[in-house]
């Protein structure tokens, strides 16, 4: 389990490197005159031109190759609520970037609501490993399930207010990497048969395509509307279904005691009361935290850039 806690972390800070990288990549795009309306199947390649954005992506395969590890020696309900941090981690790359500067009382706090959280959860919780693999009819429901939820998200999200659309895709996009995490999970179980095993298990072709519409989805939701909105669904929406879907395919446990269950509950609230407030944070929707030096932009433009780097 120890192995399992340290890979999941070297995961969440891999992401958050990925996170900044791709929302930079994502601000420069804007800055050079794309603008994003609806459904653009050619986001992710417009993004690749940038090489920030490619940084990003390197990070993110060098992540997933270690949330591959971490599930690989641990349950989803330990690995999943860990790589939530990786809102800490982009904090604290923003605090180093500028010195602490403008930053406020409650954001720290923010920080360590967040810490407490999921320490608070995962120790109520402990949850226990299951079985390796699901039998197939409940992959089928589990999967058409994780589906409906994202579909009816992505529904909601049309028509309204850029926060509108940010925040149900934002939920969209974190049911979808919840259930790409119990695909990841499968797929880790087969990593000690070697690529002969790997690649005749259904759960990597699953991973590649699946994978690669919710990458297009995460897109989206990022060049949707600001961060504010889109954080917390994709911060909270991943570990809760991962969690639901571990016990329901894998027979994960956890603690179910009266006390237990409060303290869970209670973990829950405290790191989503953490992600509500750091995801507002004038350092994390702010573009100057990101690119101190840059020169001075009329007084038009600053929610622009906002809205760029969700």
């Amino acid at each position: 389990m120890e192995l399992a806690i340290l890979l999941a972390l070297a995961a969440s800070f891999c992401t958050a490197t990925s996170s900044v990288c791709q929302r930079l990549g994502a601000t420069h795009l804007e800055s050079s005159g794309h603008q994003v309306h609806g459904f653009d199947p050619l986001l992710v390649f417009r993004l690749a031109t940038q090489p920030v954005w490619l940084i990003g992506f390197a990070a993110m395969i060098t992540g997933f190759v270690l949330q591959v590890a971490a599930l690989h020696f641990g349950p989803l309900a330990l690995v999943q609520p860990i790589l939530t941090v990786e809102l800490l981690f982009v904090f604290g790359y923003l605090a180093m970037r500028t010195r602490c500067r403008g930053m406020r009382w409650h954001e720290w706090l923010a920080a360590l609501a967040m810490s407490a959280g999921v320490s608070v959860f995962l120790r109520a919780a402990a949850p226990s490993q299951g079985q390796e693999h699901a039998p197939a009819l409940s992959w089928w429901i589990g999967g058409i399930a994780a589906a409906a939820v994202a579909v009816a998200a992505i529904a909601a999200s049309r028509g309204g207010s850029a926060t509108r659309r940010a925040a149900f895709l934002g939920i969209a996009t974190g049911v979808s990497w919840g259930f790409i995490a119990a695909v990841i999970k499968e797929l880790s179980s087969h990593i000690d048969g070697g690529p002969g095993a790997i690649f005749t298990n259904w759960s990597v072709y699953v991973l590649i395509g699946a994978g690669s519409a919710v990458m297009l989805l995460t897109s989206h939701a990022v060049a949707a509307g600001p961060l504010a909105a889109s954080q917390p669904g994709f911060t909270l929406g991943d570990p809760i279904t991962a969690i639901l879907l571990g016990a329901f395919l894998f027979s994960e446990t956890l603690q179910t005691s009266p006390a237990a269950l409060a303290a869970e509950v209670l973990g829950l609230a405290v790191l989503a009361l953490g992600v509500w407030v750091l995801s507002r944070s004038d350092l994390i929707t702010g573009h100057a935290a990101l690119e101190p030096s840059a020169p001075a932009r009329r007084p038009a433009e600053p929610e622009l850039v906002r809205r760029s780097w969700r």
